[in-house]
């Protein structure tokens, strides 16, 4: 056990950038044994809540304790040059080491006729908690589950970002911390690195705080759900419920009860509206008062009048309620299934046994892709799933092998988060790319201007955040422009690799049941577990 208690109390705790608040009263309780999942739209601030809980940034607001050693692990690891494997590990073990040490030297010192045990008993439980004797195996071991680089001399700087990433989590797995804080840990891991990473945190001793996408391990280990996305009455939500399925059915019931107070306030005010109208109408210039009344008798007779619809008007304002919008959903547009002039006697798309030097090579294979067809790409880390779909979007030329694509046939892409678009400019709003792309396919005559699909009613992004630069936006935001790029097309086939990542968890549900409802082809690789069940009737391609 723990030599000392473990806690993380935050208290109505704010985060604002100059001009623009983040997130507001927010407050939390994290001890040991409690794992909080943090979810919510992008740009809600998870990441910035998971930087203050560690103490990285301070709060405008309210107030953070941490009692214990702390770990965190953040989506994005800056690379210091030179710094080997091997360094990180003796970082992490840091603290491990030390106990160590300390144990090593108070016994080497302790008198056994007048020493007393306190101080020798307290390092021996802090030793016990950390499990010292075993850090090395622990390292070893976690590096290889999470498929994470063993060589300890090899230079974090030559590994991929999904490489740094789970060697930053194994050593971090490894330090046996108090508390444990998380950013999107699954990004980067297949299922067995997953399955090491859920049966870790379930036995985790201490405290747990995980921002996460990923329904599966939300329902595996969460013991409570914080949503950052605003309540009807303003505030982030906590739901005490374990498991992601306990809170989606909360967050449902809520909002459905947000959706009915907001439509019975909107016809509130559209009969107070009304009501004003039909009360001031004695007033205008038509209004007369009865036949034979004095000029004195008219003008009392209006100030009556308006006093009366002047108390209507304070009755029917205090029983109204300041309801605010409930949040936008997905309006997923109707993509068409046939290009111009295609029978649907062959396929829509097909590859024929794929070569790509030192990447890819599958002889005697043929992917095809019909009409309205389905195909979900499994495999590890590595297997070439990326690689496949690139060839497939033709934006990897084959060195062996034949891809063929009906004519006229429109495609809408989302690759991965480490290939976003390099031709961007830092300082294209994405308005400007997407008139660009539209603009593009209109002069080629493979899209008609009736067919584009206009991206602010998709709800994935904001007028406001459409009209910043791209390189002002968060990952999980850029993520929302690239889908909605690739819908503005109209596409009759959609090509899509791992496209959960950095979505929350509300438009991965919307975006499950709009692929499943679309009469456009899909391609998919995910390692999502959820989105992989629920699209488990689907022809599937397995690499390995």
């Amino acid at each position: 056990m723990p030599s000392a208690p473990t806690y993380l109390i935050a208290d109505a705790v704010a985060f604002a950038y100059p001009g623009r608040e983040v997130f507001a009263q927010v407050t939390v309780r994290v001890s040991a044994g409690v794992r909080l999942g943090v979810v919510g739209e992008n740009g809600s601030g998870k990441s910035t809540l998971l930087r203050v809980l560690a103490g990285r940034s301070a709060p405008s607001k309210g107030s953070v304790r941490r009692v214990g050693t702390l770990a965190v692990v953040e989506q994005e690891m800056p690379v210091v040059t030179e710094q080997t494997v091997g360094d990180l590990v003796q970082e992490s073990l840091a603290e491990v080491r030390r106990v160590q040490h300390a144990l090593e030297a108070a016994t080497q010192a302790f008198d056994h006729a007048v020493g007393s045990l306190d101080d020798l008993s307290g390092l021996l439980a802090r030793a016990e908690h950390l499990q010292a004797w075993d850090a090395d195996r622990r390292v070893a071991e976690a590096l290889s589950r999470l498929g994470a680089h063993g060589d300890l001399t090899r230079p974090l700087a030559t590994l991929s970002v999904g490489e740094r990433y789970r060697v930053r989590l194994a050593c971090r797995l490894a330090e046996r911390s108090d508390l444990l804080l998380l950013d999107e840990p699954t990004n980067h891991l297949d299922d067995s690195a997953l399955a090491y990473l859920t049966t870790t945190l379930r036995s985790w001793r201490g405290g747990v705080v995980v921002v996460t996408h990923d329904r599966e391990l939300l329902d595996d280990v969460s013991t409570a759900i914080l949503d950052l996305d605003p309540a009807m009455d303003g505030r982030p939500a906590l739901y005490g419920n374990p498991g992601y399925t306990a809170y989606r059915f909360a967050k449902d019931a809520a909002l459905r009860r947000w959706q009915v107070r907001y439509r019975q306030e909107r016809q509130r005010a559209a009969r107070l509206a009304a009501r004003l109208d039909e009360s001031y109408e004695g007033l205008s210039d038509e209004w007369r008062p009865p036949k034979g009344s004095d000029k004195n008798r008219r003008a009392t007779r209006a100030r009556l009048h308006v006093k009366a619809a002047d108390r209507l008007v304070e009755r029917l304002e205090a029983a109204a309620v300041d309801v605010p919008v409930p949040p936008p959903a997905l309006d997923f547009p109707d993509l068409p299934a046939l290009p111009p002039g295609f029978s649907g006697d062959v396929s829509l798309l097909e590859v024929r046994g794929p070569r790509l030097q030192g990447q890819l090579h599958l002889p005697g294979t043929r992917v095809a892709v019909p009409a309205s067809g389905r195909l979900l790409v499994t495999g590890p880390n590595g297997s070439g799933k990326s690689t496949l779909l690139r060839a497939l979007a033709g934006s990897l030329p084959l060195d062996g092998g034949v891809r063929s694509i009906a004519p006229a046939a429109r495609m809408g892409v989302v690759v991965q988060d480490g290939a976003f678009r390099q031709s961007l400019s830092e300082r294209a709003t994405g308005f400007e790319e997407c008139e660009r792309d539209a603009r593009e396919l209109l002069g080629l005559g493979l899209l008609d201007p009736a067919q584009v699909v206009p991206v602010v009613p998709l709800g994935l992004l904001s007028e406001e955040d459409l009209d910043r630069p791209l390189a002002e936006l968060s990952t999980g935001q850029r993520r929302r422009f690239e889908l909605a790029r690739a819908l503005i097309a109209a596409p009759h086939l959609l090509i899509l690799d791992e496209p959960t990542n950095h979505l929350s968890i509300d438009l991965v549900d919307q975006l499950t049941q709009a692929l499943l409802a679309t009469s456009a082809a899909v391609v998919i690789a995910t390692h999502d577990r959820r989105m992989r069940r629920d699209f488990a009737d689907w022809p599937t391609i397995t690499l390995d």
